[in-house]
């Protein structure tokens, strides 16, 4: 502790193509985060994987110029962050000497489990879900396969590995045909909805892999949902560790965009954001409930984001984000002070959760 004061260390950046939304939501965080209660520092990771003590100004890391996305910038300044703690040793910054850690991290390399390892390693106790959850929502074939065994409604897809696009791409193919058109193409590990395309036949399927597989080589097709509403719906800890639902959103895509692309997402302003979503309550409360099962199913901690899908008769699950946008206009801020918590508070659950939870086997 620094005085009364929770030492908080922001990391944010990394080397996944969410980047730039990795620091965006970093600055929000670091904006939120009430000084009187929290010693801040920040680290930020360049795209090339190297981590840099980087001042914890919000407007100088979540800036946007002339239409430019932000990015980590090389201060200099060396970060280094010691795989289990050893007494005497100096570094650059002595990242453990901090109470805990709010990995700002979305997609692979953050928020898939290899920085949570890295801290667990460290003993720094550290905001959001653990390794396994992080990992394991990280993939969305593995998540449905995990979903779907705890009976969870999730849609009709299949995952082509690189092995099996490089081998056999006539079966791979088979299976896709075998959902029906249109499906929707992705890569399995990336996040922002990047490398997306909506795939209305058989003769635009090879080129959409092939633009699925410049982000990642493992790739996952999905039946589109006719009739289909997207719904959100965020998951937060209580002050006694006990996940709750908020009330949902819903994703209105307009303008030229036929799904919530990135362009929809971050350019363009093509999306309409309803906070909190027109659902009869029935439909809400369904939705809520299946939030906070898949929440469990993968033994997440902390807080999530679970998409959904809703049909005039289903309610089907599409993603969990283990480390979802934490931008002020971001759907989970935003969904949590619809129920009644306000940024700060968001945060000051989520490090109070982390403290208490520590790291280690639980």
């Amino acid at each position: 502790m620094a005085g009364d004061r929770v030492r908080v260390l922001v990391l944010f950046g990394g080397r996944s193509s969410e980047h730039a939304i990795s620091c965006l939501s970093a600055a929000g965080i670091l904006r939120a985060l009430d000084r009187a209660r929290y010693d801040v520092t920040a680290v930020g990771i360049l795209p090339d994987g190297r981590w840099m003590r980087v001042d914890p100004d919000p407007a100088a890391i979540g800036a946007v110029r002339s239409g430019v996305l932000p990015s980590v910038v090389d201060t200099g300044d060396a970060a280094v962050l010691l795989p289990e703690p050893v007494e005497g040793v100096e570094a650059p910054i002595a990242i453990r000497d901090v109470d805990v850690v709010f990995p700002a991290l979305h997609g692979p390399w953050g928020e898939d489990g290899t920085v949570q390892g890295l801290l667990e390693m460290a003993g720094i106790p550290y905001v959001g879900s653990g390794v396994f959850a992080s990992s394991a929502a990280m993939d969305k074939g593995h998540m449905k396969a995990f979903l779907s065994a705890g009976g969870l409604p999730v849609g009709a897809s299949t995952v082509i590995t690189a092995a099996q696009w490089e081998r056999d791409a006539a079966a791979a193919r088979a299976r896709v045909d075998a959902l029906g058109y249109p499906v929707f193409v992705k890569p399995a590990r990336a996040g922002s909805s990047v490398g997306i395309s909506k795939v209305h036949g058989p003769g635009e399927l090879e080129a959409a892999i092939d633009a699925a597989r410049a982000w990642d080589p493992r790739v996952i097709v999905e039946a589109a949902i006719a009739d289909a509403r997207e719904i959100e719906c965020a998951v937060i800890v209580d002050e006694s560790g006990t996940p709750q639902a908020t009330r949902c959103a819903e994703i209105i895509v307009g303008g030229n965009h036929e799904f919530y692309d990135f362009e929809a997402k971050y350019l363009d302003d093509a999306a309409e954001l309803v906070v909190p979503a027109d659902l009869p309550a029935e439909v809400e409360a369904e939705v809520r409930r299946l939030a906070v099962e898949a929440f469990g199913a993968l033994d997440c901690e902390g807080l999530a984001r679970v998409d959904f899908f809703v049909t005039p008769d289903h309610v089907i699950l599409n993603e969990v984000n283990t480390m979802p946008g934490f931008t002020p206009i971001s759907l989970f801020p935003r969904m949590c002070a619809a129920s009644g918590i306000d940024y700060a508070s968001v945060l000051d659950l989520l490090i109070a959760d982390a403290l208490r939870r520590g790291t280690g086997l639980r």
